[in-house]
């Protein structure tokens, strides 16, 4: 007697069936952000047996992240692993059948279109902060593809997956972003881990749902979960003709350059990304910053703990990209920056 295979009990559901396992097995998906949100989604995607995931972000796992993002664990904030790489070794891990691709970058105006590569299916946005996500919604609606969007801070969460043609799109319901001093942040916050694990659950379904072919209703799911309330939105009225994005077509956020410098939420550190697209010989910079400091090189990235100044550490990418870790002003880090690496 055969088996049943590992997706036994879900091709069971009528809803997907073995027709809808087969679509799962040849979707393409890029998830865009590997924290609360995107750890829960890309394990939930794996485990349906998703044929192929694309996870980037920019950032190395440290030990605060345990309490929420669930692909990491301790080993991992103690070598400073890269997000993508340490989930991507986790996620083969769970299921070696499904391709996982980790791209350790920033995810940005400059670089978004090539990480959709030939063909992508749908964009998961597992990110923590609204620039970026208007930057998918950019690139979502000029390619014609649906995206799901989630955002869980303190005890609440949002979902709403975005379908061109057929529901309003992020920039339709909320034309311009708030103000960075707007909006309440994990570090300002706070956020409850099992919270983000149920938007991220929440939108890996609302994923699932649309790789096997059901189109979603136009609709958001607001949560709070403590107290616990659930409302559902209806934003079928919110689709407007003349939405600057999904109207107009004109692509704001995308055609925007990227900024050179980023202040990290959530972390004493500042980013520096080159202007230009670049790759770095990690290990020839290794040996020139090495009298810096204690100095370690991986396949991924380099990481000097500085003697001057004291209590500063640069963590440098193959992709060009610093972290200034230790300073919080943008002038200090350059600085900083241009001394030991270069301007």
């Amino acid at each position: 007697m055969t088996p049943p295979s590992r997706y036994h009990r879900q091709s069971l559901l009528p809803q997907i069936g073995p027709a809808g396992q087969e679509r799962l097995a040849r979707a393409r998906v890029l998830l865009v952000g590997c924290g609360a949100l995107g750890t829960t989604i890309a394990d939930q995607l794996v485990r349906a047996g998703v044929g192929h995931l694309t996870v980037a972000d920019r950032d190395v796992v440290e030990a605060t992240n345990l309490q929420r993002q669930t692909l990491f664990d301790e080993r991992d904030a103690a070598h400073g692993a890269p997000k993508a790489v340490a989930a991507a070794d986790r996620l083969r891990a769970v299921n070696s059948a499904v391709e996982v691709t980790p791209a350790v970058t920033d995810v940005h105006s400059g670089n978004i279109e090539s990480l959709l590569g030939a063909k992508t299916d749908l964009i998961l946005d597992g990110t923590d902060n609204v620039s970026t996500r208007y930057l998918i919604n950019d690139v979502a609606v000029k390619h014609d593809l649906p995206w799901v969007y989630g955002a869980a801070v303190a005890t609440e969460g949002r979902v709403m997956a975005i379908v061109p043609g057929h529901t309003p799109c992020l920039r339709c319901l909320f034309p311009r972003p708030p103000a960075a001093h707007e909006l309440p942040t994990c570090d300002t916050a706070g956020v409850l881990g099992m919270g983000a694990a149920v938007v991220g659950a929440f939108q890996a379904m609302q994923a699932i749902k649309i790789l096997v072919g059901d189109t979603p209703e136009p609709e958001m799911l607001a949560l709070n979960f403590w107290p616990w309330r659930v409302r559902t939105i209806d934003t079928a009225d919110a689709r407007r003709g003349d939405c600057t994005c999904c109207g107009l077509r004109k692509f704001d956020f995308l055609a925007a350059r990227p900024d050179s410098s980023i202040t990290l939420c959530g972390r004493n550190a500042i980013q520096i990304r080159p202007t230009q697209s670049t790759r770095v010989d990690l290990r020839a910079l290794a040996e020139r910053i090495r009298p810096g400091g204690r100095t370690e090189v991986t396949p991924h990235l380099v990481r000097c703990h500085l003697l001057d100044p004291a209590g500063v550490a640069l963590t440098v990418f193959a992709d060009g990209r610093t972290l200034v870790q230790g300073v919080t002003d943008p002038a200090r880090a350059r600085a900083i920056h241009a001394r030991w690496i270069g301007a």
